[in-house]
């Protein structure tokens, strides 16, 4: 049995079914070309966006990795980007991922395992200064804690943990300190109770939303020659700058609250500063430029 058409074509209608077929097979062409171009330009933008990502991360020195974009890395990364704090996010959720891309401000991030070593040595766990793993599971924390410490003896290692008896194994690994979320949510409540004035004063001076009020840490490596080994009484930084010494970090690191007048700063200490924004750009120039200051009377 043979197929054809039911009535004989005329020339002219042969002519018509021939450029129907043609105009069909075209269009076919013609959208599977633009569907390809699409594909392969999404391909491209990828490939260039990842170039771009990887460029600028080697680039960066003394800048903080974040380990997990969940619900406290993405919280850290929020206040690293309004302070314009340089940091690097490494999660390997796609999900987690999508949403740095989509993020109103740039976010460095590497999509891979933050346990594998490969996937810090591509943050430049060797050139940070510190690096915070915000993981959910603390054996996870664990692993990276150690191996950012064989990696980079000097780094600063912050690990959140949710056992409590995780904080002493994170701590022999190399941990500098452990936060536990759940734990210091539980004391802030307690707290409210027993004590709300000094706690809302607290929240005031520590609230992410005021800019105007903040800590700065001057230890006695960033202080200009001119001030090293100068008391606190000598320094004039209250009367200077308006900006108040609150603490005192020892070389044993330690905390001592309201320093003495004659404290000095030696090697490994340093002062902890509270101040609004103008107190504490003051007590920046006051430092820089700290032998022409009225008050400062240099060695």
């Amino acid at each position: 049995m043979a197929y054809g058409e039911v009535h004989p074509l005329s020339p002219a209608g042969k002519v018509f079914t021939s450029v129907f077929i043609l105009m069909n097979i075209g269009l076919f062409a013609y959208f599977l070309a633009v569907f390809s171009y699409f594909v392969i330009q999404g391909e491209i933008f990828k490939r260039m966006y990842s170039n771009y990502i990887s460029d600028h991360i080697d680039k960066l020195h003394d800048h903080i990795i974040i380990c997990g974009y969940g619900k406290y890395g993405k919280e850290v990364s929020q206040h690293f980007l309004k302070h314009r704090i340089h940091f690097v996010v490494i999660d390997q959720d796609p999900g987690k991922v999508e949403l740095m891309q989509r993020a109103e401000e740039t976010i460095l991030y590497i999509q891979d395992d933050a346990t594998h070593d490969e996937a810090l040595v591509k943050a430049g766990i060797k050139r940070a200064r510190g690096l915070i793993s915000a993981l959910p599971d603390d054996s996870d924390n664990l692993f990276i804690v150690l191996t950012a410490r064989q990696l980079n003896p000097k780094i600063r290692l912050i690990s959140r943990a949710k056992d409590p008896k995780s904080e002493r194994k994170l701590l022999l690994a190399g941990a500098n300190q452990v936060v536990m979320p759940e734990q210091i949510g539980g004391f802030y409540m307690a707290t409210l109770i027993t004590k709300p004035g000094a706690v809302d004063f607290f929240s005031f001076i520590t609230n992410e939303y005021r800019s105007d009020i903040g800590f700065e840490e001057i230890s006695y490596e960033s202080i200009p020659a001119a001030c090293r080994g100068k008391s606190i009484r000598d320094l004039h930084i209250r009367t200077s700058t308006g900006a108040n010494i609150i603490g005192y970090r020892d070389a044993a690191n330690h905390y001592h609250i309201n320093p003495n007048p004659e404290t000095v700063l030696f090697p490994g200490t340093s002062f902890i500063i509270l101040g609004d924004q103008q107190q504490l750009n003051a007590l920046r120039d006051y430092l820089s430029s700290y032998p022409l200051q009225p008050g400062a009377n240099p060695d």
